[in-house]
């Protein structure tokens, strides 16, 4: 499994931007080997905020073919030359191949 961590620190009263566009459902959705996706936020700050966004992938192959794929070079293409939003101070992208997973027991009563 290969994890994708995206860090994005934003001034503080909009992080609910950057959680409404990485919620939304996407071609990323039906790629083949995506797992999900999960979008969190920690307050940093009175003046910041970091949304830290999880995507699971079965495998870093089905994430290489995901940034390989014609929508997703598409979608950067499209973005060209724009600037990003004043609020978004900072961006991390960071990737992890899983080592080790622990589930939880079922608890009897």
């Amino acid at each position: 499994m290969l994890i994708q961590l995206r860090k994005i620190v934003v001034t503080a009263g909009n992080a609910d931007q950057v959680v409404a566009r990485f919620s939304k459902e996407g071609a990323v959705n039906s790629m083949e080997g995506f797992i999900d996706k999960t979008v969190m936020v920690s307050k940093i700050s009175r003046e910041e905020e970091e949304v830290v966004v999880m995507i699971r992938w079965e495998s870093r192959d089905a994430w290489k073919n995901w940034e390989k794929s014609d929508v997703h070079l598409q979608g950067h293409r499209d973005k060209k030359g724009q600037e990003p939003p004043a609020y978004i101070l900072s961006t991390k992208v960071s990737m992890y191949d899983v080592q080790s997973v622990t589930e939880a027991k079922a608890v009897s009563n």
